[in-house]
């Protein structure tokens, strides 16, 4: 007898004095139990497929003392089948319509579902419930897959607060430019995170990682309170979006949680707590030197410098003279490997260094065809823009080097 039922079980022994009453609850317990065990559903492989590979994305890969965090919730009721997923800081829910009436409640582990399934070939497959597992087949083709108790599986909190409708060209635009630059350091959890600071008539959105830093400022076309949304969530998020035209967007101040629901897809996460380090002060007042160049070109000459300088140091050094741009790697051999390339140089030569994994997943990233670099000094921080978006900074630590 199952975890489940044995609490149900016990739950009713005190209607012991009552055996009238007990005869018919258990009678009634053993024909659900039978008719639970002996549930079948027919599904279409890629829906079943999509909803558990979609929920498995948010469930937990740390060990956990509560293990169905690393499994998927799926349960009947009323003529859908829900598909739930959380890592307790992010939630996942999905739902299939279906004619079975039954309601059942499993947690499974997606992993080796997912793999199984998705090597069956299309079209219609077989789901039976079972006390212990679950059995699926196609043809004749059987899978067999333990069940978790699902008594202690959290749902979603629920928000009350009437969603606003955004277009997802939002998300799709803005996120991707400062995604990249938050940090993956889980001790300082804020920096994890993407920061909205709303103010009289912008919307800033701030990532850093203590060794750069983007910035994006929006006309505040949208009522959004400060805060700190993971960055985790969000890139999950994006990947949601390209089949809708718009998000419904939810804020909760009391559960001080996000959500999204896009299509048939609903996504929660908790805010991150804490404060913001003062980005502002980060942000250069002056500059003495102003670099326009191509970004294509750039792109190219740093993957060229790099094989110089990966091996070694990831250091590419920039230098400028009056009609150009050097660059060159950060070694202790081949001090000739060089690379040049034409630009408008505006104010005082410099030579500056950074790492250069910054700077391609940085110009990766940005549209346009011309890079602005804006140096104060060698050990300043260096302000980065691009021609096809004015709203947008970034902000790269140079490295130390020594002459």
């Amino acid at each position: 007898m199952s975890t489940v039922y044995e609490q149900w079980f016990l739950n009713h022994l005190v209607c012991l004095e009552n055996p009238n009453y007990f005869l018919y609850t258990y009678t009634h317990y053993l024909l659900l139990l039978f008719k639970y065990i002996n549930m079948k559903i027919i599904f279409q492989r890629d829906i079943l497929l999509e909803n558990i590979l979609y929920a498995s994305r948010f469930s937990s890969s740390k060990l956990s003392s509560l293990i169905t965090l690393q499994g998927v919730l799926i349960k009947n009721e009323k003529g859908l089948i829900h598909f739930y997923s959380t890592n307790l800081s992010s939630y996942y829910h999905s739902s299939v319509k279906t004619e079975e009436k039954q309601a059942f409640e499993i947690v499974v582990e997606p992993k080796k579902l997912v793999e199984f399934i998705s090597l069956l070939a299309p079209g219609k497959l077989e789901i039976e419930v079972k006390e212990k597992q679950i059995v699926i087949t196609q043809n004749k083709t059987r899978g067999e897959f333990p069940i978790m108790v699902s008594k202690d599986f959290p749902l979603p909190p629920t928000i009350e607060e009437k969603p606003q409708k955004i277009k997802t060209d939002f998300f799709i635009k803005n996120l991707p430019l400062i995604l990249f630059s938050t940090s993956s350091d889980e001790s300082r959890p804020v920096l994890t995170g993407v920061n909205l600071v709303s103010q009289d008539e912008e919307l800033l959105m701030v990532t850093t990682d203590g060794f750069r830093l983007s910035l994006l400022k929006l006309k505040k076309d949208i009522e959004l309170p400060s805060m700190i949304i993971p960055s985790s969530f969000l890139s999950e998020a994006v990947s949601f979006l390209k089949d809708e035209e718009a998000v419904e967007l939810s804020y909760s101040p009391k559960e001080k949680l996000i959500s999204f629901k896009i299509g048939k897809y609903n996504l929660y996460s908790r805010l991150i707590e804490g404060e913001y380090p003062p980005f502002e002060k980060v942000i250069p007042a002056d500059k003495k030197t102003i670099i326009e160049t191509d970004k294509d070109e750039l792109v190219r000459n740093i993957k060229l410098i790099s094989i110089f300088a990966r091996d070694i140091s990831n250091i590419v050094i920039l230098q400028t003279t009056k009609e150009a741009l050097q660059l060159k790697p950060k070694t202790e051999v081949g001090e000739h490997n060089s690379a040049q390339q034409e630009a408008i140089i505006k104010g005082d030569e410099q030579k500056i260094a950074f790492n250069y994994k910054f700077l391609l997943e940085l110009l990766n990233h940005l549209e346009g065809k011309k890079i602005t670099i804006e140096l104060l000094r060698s050990d300043s921080p260096a302000v980065f823009k691009s021609d096809k978006n004015p709203n947008f900074i970034h902000i790269i630590m140079p490295v130390r080097i020594q002459e």
